[in-house]
């Protein structure tokens, strides 16, 4: 008792923020403090006479200990009232008025006061507990309205699973300021509503001049405009030079032209449907197309703004957007990273439901995928398409996902547009300070069905009953102007008339146009980059480097640092590649790999490759990242070349993600053309998480939206007996993506045709996206070998013939890609078959058939021609080389049968299915189709 008897004498406004404190962060209070206010919380918890004490006029306050320590009931209701604080800051989202079309579900407990222990004759009391919120000691009722003005108005704010103290307080003094309620000036008042009439007319006057065309309406939220707006004339002002932006097709219209400026002229070309100026181009939906512009914002600044292009696949563009913004930090604002901003709008139906959405917020503190903090801002129409919100989710808020990362959540009524900007501004300086994500959540409604000819009644017609008697936000706040005097009511009638007259002059305009032009995205990071058809893929490409300085990267990646002590294994790995160069000239397949990333950054390229576990490889072949002995340290010798050194590696194990990971190195590669942008997949089959990003961007994005992209794929490929999930990349799905000039597709087998493959993707004044099936096995097969003079001199060969083969001899010719060329190498030596000759198709796509038809002639003895595969019929190149090379339909096909499944889980099985193909290329009379 004689540690606490002060509490009598003691002034209360010190205990009250000893208490605050606690509740904030228990673990930054003092530990016998910290044993009596957990006593003190138990005994609100638990009635004190529930455990037959009577506290008379004082409470008891119970320590683990079980000593009993009597408080004066004085102060007891200081903590009360402090406990009635800390709810409204923990549970006040839950009571707000965030909701314009809707009534809010109730939750239990409320934060009625009688449920901390308080009761209207505590109204009228002086409480020291208002100085935690900076309005000093005052009555409970003004502590009340204090907090129901903060917490429980048109913001909604969440915020206390933060666990830095730091960033809680400095969230409460922003939010103390002015109640948490916008104090703007009269001319920011008619900033805001001179947006919000842009938004409403732009829809309306599309409304009106394209009846029923799809253009997924921004009616409902259209208090996004003078969000946006009011972060990027903010940001620049805080030092953001360029913001890059992604957002699904509702509102991205409004966005495109009011908030990037793109002419509306441009857009009523695309409303026209008229075809494209360029043929070689297909295009896509007005509300998929990116665009890049320069602003001047009002304080004068010139900004870059950048809106990436996306498919209909929800959520997929915040990877990209993400791995934009990071190589555009990586390139030119490494001393300042806050000065490049992405800002994410999402629709609630999808944020909640998307499983990208996820691995990108994973991402958000990571090494190789930070970048500075995003804004997040969800439009939340409460359904997607015709479903309810309460069908669509688990959790309370569309957003919960956000608090993975302990980022505050807003939760803003759209129809109060201060109240919208006030939120954004918030936003913004909270990233600019902690360079970490926030989040946004603008409740609004649909006014139309998920598209403009869809009638939302059929699902929803309480719902749409209320939204058609609905006034729009820009009405809502000219009345709220009135009313304070700052405008009268023709300023809105001429505000709208001036805006609509400029887009029908730029509707005339449109309608004497007669093609339209699509502006390439990011066009200033590709200068001197031009579109190339597949002629100038299939030619040969000078991808030689001088063998002097291919000697001096050599040094640089087969010698430790002096005085570091590491494994014995890694020092001898490292010894061995030294004596593989100097002595041996023999290099495998991890120093052809090595040294083409080393002679790349001597020539001033960067070079970033991510993926899981790609830093000492799967297969421990890479070794690009090695550490320390005793300390961990990491040493990566590629960044410790010397006077050699004029690029960067940069080299990420990545979260256990393919999707955004694939996704967001995409967008790096997009935004860096001089990059060598690599993404690794564990094993190849795992790409198949990222099906989407493959199909809707690195297959068909220059076809739609003019990007070219040099992103690298390396998919380990190989049938070594691992079963079905762990043998195939499932090269037939990337190869019936190939078309005209859309990417390359390579299934390489030396060191050295790797280095040149690599090196191609740099060299050339073009960018194409690369796939590559890489070895598993033959990362250490003795005959995987190449010759240094053979990377210095050689270039890449998409068709490799048989050195040892004579023509004239030669019965059976025999194509084949990849591994399976050294399994028929060895049944060939085995069964000394001079008759038999053994091509390699290393490049699948451009297919090379020039040179496969000069190979044919070239064997001309040979009246046995075969495709060899160690894949199933229905899998690998088979399919491709029928559809692109006339000459196959002669051939013969050695191969696996069809299988639904690449390879079988019993080793023994798929060794003997892998042996009887052998066997059919080599005898005809042995019938593949029978094996089973």
């Amino acid at each position: 008792m004689d540690k606490y008897s002060f509490l009598n004498a003691a002034h209360t406004s010190f205990f009250a923020e000893l208490y605050d404190k606690y509740l904030t962060n228990p673990d930054s209070v003092e530990p016998s403090w910290r044993a009596f206010f957990q006593g003190f919380d138990f005994g609100m918890e638990s009635s004190l006479e529930d455990l037959g004490i009577d506290s008379g006029n004082t409470g008891t306050v119970i320590l683990a200990n079980g000593k009993q320590v009597e408080m004066p009931e004085t102060l007891q209701k200081e903590f009360q009232v402090i406990r009635l604080i800390d709810g409204y800051r923990s549970r006040g989202h839950l009571f707000t008025k965030t909701n314009p079309v809707r009534e809010r579900r109730k939750y239990e407990p409320t934060l009625d006061i009688a449920n901390f222990g308080l009761s209207e004759a505590d109204m009228d009391t002086i409480f020291d507990a208002g100085k935690i919120l900076g309005i000093g000691s005052t009555s409970l009722k003004e502590i009340v309205a204090h907090l129901e003005r903060i917490y429980c108005d048109s913001i909604g704010v969440e915020y206390m699973y933060i666990r830095t103290p730091e960033r809680i307080q400095w969230i409460q003094d922003w939010l103390n300021v002015n109640d948490n309620h916008p104090n703007f000036n009269p001319e920011e008042k008619k900033a805001i509503l001179r947006k919000l009439n842009e938004a409403v007319s732009f829809e309306s006057f599309l409304h009106t001049k394209y009846v029923g065309q799809k253009r997924f309406s921004l009616e409902g939220g259209e208090s996004l405009i003078p969000a946006l707006d009011a972060i990027i004339e903010k940001a620049a002002d805080s030092g953001v030079k360029q913001f890059v932006m992604g957002m699904a097709h509702r509102g991205r219209l409004n966005v495109l032209t009011n908030i990037f400026g793109k002419s509306p002229k441009d857009i009523f070309s695309e409303f026209d449907g008229k075809d494209y100026e360029e043929t070689i181009f297909d295009g896509d939906v007005k509300y998929h197309l990116g665009w890049t512009s320069m602003r001047e914002t009002d304080s004068g600044k010139m900004v870059n703004m950048n809106i990436a292009p996306n498919p209909s696949h929800l959520e997929t563009v915040n990877a990209i957007v993400e791995g934009i913004t990071r190589a555009k930090q990586d390139r030119d604002h490494t001393d300042n990273v806050s000065e490049v901003l992405p800002i994410l709008v999402h629709g609630d139906a999808a944020f909640a439901a998307q499983g990208v959405v996820y691995e990108i917020i994973q991402m958000a503190r990571l090494d190789g995928y930070a970048t500075g903090g995003t804004i997040h801002i969800v439009v939340n129409n409460q359904i997607g398409f015709t479903t309810n919100y309460l069908d669509a989710r688990s959790s309370t808020y569309c957003t919960d996902v956000g608090k993975v990362t302990l980022s505050p959540v807003l939760h803003v009524n759209a129809d109060d547009a201060e109240a919208v900007v006030h939120a954004s501004i918030f936003a913004l300086e909270y990233r600019m300070r902690y360079k970490r994500d926030i989040f946004l959540d603008l409740l609004g409604y649909r006014k139309y069905g998920h598209n403009e000819g869809d009638e939302p009644k059929f699902t929803q017609p309480l719902l749409y009953k209320s939204i058609s008697k609905h006034q729009n936000p820009r009405d809502i706040y000219a009345e709220k102007l009135i009313a304070e005097g700052i405008i009268d009511k023709d300023y809105v009638r001429n505000l709208e008339e001036e805006y609509k007259k400029n887009l029908e002059e730029n509707l005339l305009d449109s309608r004497k146009i007669e093609k339209t032009r699509i502006t390439p995205f990011m066009q200033d990071e590709w200068e001197g980059f031009g579109q190339v058809t597949e002629d100038t893929m299939l030619e040969t490409m000078d991808t030689s480097y001088d063998l002097k300085k291919l000697t001096e990267i050599a040094k640089g990646i087969t010698a430790l640092p002096e005085g570091k002590k590491f494994l014995r294994k890694l020092e001898r790995l490292v010894e061995a590649r030294h004596k593989m160069y100097f002595e041996d000239n023999q290099l495998d397949w991890a120093m052809g790999e090595l040294l083409a990333y080393g002679s790349l950054i001597e020539e001033g390229f960067d070079v970033r490759m991510t993926g899981q576990d790609v830093e000492r490889g799967t297969f421990s072949h890479r070794h690009a990242v090695i550490k320390t002995e005793m300390h961990e340290e990491e040493v990566t010798l590629l960044n410790e070349l010397g006077d050699n050194q004029n690029g960067k590696f940069h080299i990420y194990n990545s979260l256990l993600s393919e999707y955004a990971v694939m996704g967001f190195d995409y967008g790096y590669s997009m935004a860096s053309p001089k990059t060598l942008t690599i993404w690794e997949a564990q094993f190849g089959d795992f790409s198949n998480g990222a099906q989407i990003i493959i199909d809707q961007y690195l297959s068909s994005a220059e076809d739609k939206w003019k990007l070219q992209n040099g992103l690298v794929l390396l998919l380990p490929h190989g049938y070594e007996g691992q079963g079905a999930e762990h043998s195939s990349a499932r090269m037939e799905r990337y190869l019936q993506l190939c078309a005209k000039d859309n990417m390359y597709v390579a299934d390489v087998t030396t060191p050295a045709n790797l280095f040149h493959l690599l090196r191609r993707q740099m060299k050339a004044d073009y960018r194409k996206p690369l796939v590559v099936f890489t070895p598993k096995s033959l990362l250490r097969h003795p005959k995987v070998v190449s010759t240094k003079e053979e990377m210095a001199n050689g270039s890449f060969q998409m068709v490799i013939d048989d050195a040892e083969a004579k023509a004239a001899k030669v019965k059976t010719l025999v194509f084949c890609t990849g591994k399976f060329y050294y399994d028929l190498l060895d049944k060939r030596e085995e069964l000394k078959r001079d008759d038999v000759a053994l091509v390699r198709v290393e490049q699948l796509f451009p297919l090379p058939t020039g040179e496969m038809q000069n190979i044919i002639k070239k064997y001309k003895n040979a009246d046995d021609i075969v495709w060899a595969q160690e894949e199933p019929r229905n899998m690998g190149a088979w399919g491709h080389l029928m559809m692109h090379f006339d000459e196959a339909k002669q051939f013969r096909v050695a191969s696996r049968r069809f299988y639904g499944a690449p390879a079988a889980g019993s080793a023994v099985r798929s060794q003997r299915r892998h042996a009887q193909v052998l066997e059919y290329v080599f005898d005809k009379s042995k019938d593949n189709m029978l094996i089973r």
